[in-house]
């Protein structure tokens, strides 16, 4: 081979990764930052979303995606991270990745997916007019935690103690839960017993601590949901009729699960990328809230705890586990 092309060899080669990186870098980035598993159907939901409106992934958008799996201690490093990639807006999965990206920028855009209290965090400064560089979906429903707390009634109708899962070490994400179960439970002539889990090692101590208690209710929180089979399988295991706001624990073994369809919550998130990337402003993009709800019962898990579902609840459900 002449020195010359031998040369121009090298030289194409050289030239190869900054090629793909200009032609990455001609098409807009994407960072994504959850506290879940690559597996989680949530991030089908944006991917969906996302399609519909047109963005295929290596096409036309480029998503780098960052998630702690559980590991919530790993967001901080991974939302800094994303920053140095000066990516053009970052995805943030409920309210501790969203807290975490906005620290680590207020000038990135970002679209937060699921938060329960973005006000009451500091995210935004209203749902109307978010006034900070942080917008998109909410969790929050007014009704949901009176709704699960009156489903395990007509379950278990005649009892008035009931057992109550949370994590005080969210107080972001569970002090406004707690307020609103507290208050449903008085409603309905009901006594929440609280049993706390700040991590999946107190799992199986909180359940051993409910004695003489049949009905449990979880209130949502991000460590939850990512450990959702395991809450459904020690529910199962200490004979307790449950309910959860994430499908996924009735898919897993529990046995109801009532709350946002968070699928279409994060779907619904692509619409704040697509307007982003247009060149809208997110302090100028209200926060919504929750539209649709899904309601699920196990009907497995009933027989394994030895109970009758009322057909009222059965006809209610938006499926049925059989």
């Amino acid at each position: 081979m002449r020195r010359r092309d031998f040369n121009a060899l090298i030289g194409s080669a050289a030239a190869w990764p900054f090629a793909a990186f200009a032609q990455r870098a001609a098409i807009p980035v994407v960072g994504l930052l959850s506290p879940e598993a690559p597996t989680s159907s949530d991030v089908n939901g944006l991917r969906e979303g996302l399609r519909q409106l047109g963005y295929i992934e290596e096409n036309n958008v480029h998503i780098e995606y960052r998630f702690a799996k559980g590991n919530f201690d790993r967001l901080s490093q991974f939302a800094k991270e994303l920053v140095a990639l000066k990516v053009d807006l970052i995805v943030s999965f409920v309210t501790q990745a969203s807290i975490e990206a906005k620290k680590a920028t207020a000038t990135i855009p970002i679209v937060m997916v699921g938060v329960a209290d973005p006000v009451g965090s500091g995210l935004v400064a209203s749902f109307n007019r978010p006034g900070t560089n942080v917008t998109g979906t909410s969790s929050v429903a007014t009704d949901v935690v009176s709704k699960q707390l009156g489903l395990l009634k007509e379950v278990v109708p005649n009892t008035t103690l009931m057992a109550a899962l949370w994590n005080p070490a969210d107080p972001v994400f569970q002090t406004q839960q707690r307020k609103q179960a507290e208050s449903a439970a008085q409603k309905l002539g009901l006594q929440l017993q609280f049993l706390e889990a700040r991590s999946t090692s107190e799992f199986e101590a909180a359940f051993a601590a409910v004695e003489g208690i049949r009905v449990l209710f979880i209130l949502i929180d991000p460590l939850f949901i990512t450990n959702a089979k395991a809450l459904a399988e020690l529910s199962v295991k200490y004979r307790l009729a449950s309910i959860f706001g994430y499908r996924t624990f009735a898919d897993a073994g529990g046995l109801m699960a009532y709350g946002p369809n968070y699928f279409d919550i994060y779907k619904r998130s692509a619409y704040y990328v697509d307007k982003i990337l247009k060149g809208a402003s997110p302090s100028d993009l209200p926060v919504e809230q929750p539209t649709t709800f899904q309601f699920v019962v196990n009907l497995k898990a009933a027989k394994t705890l030895g109970m009758t579902i009322p057909a009222a609840i059965i006809a209610a459900a938006d499926e049925v586990i059989e």
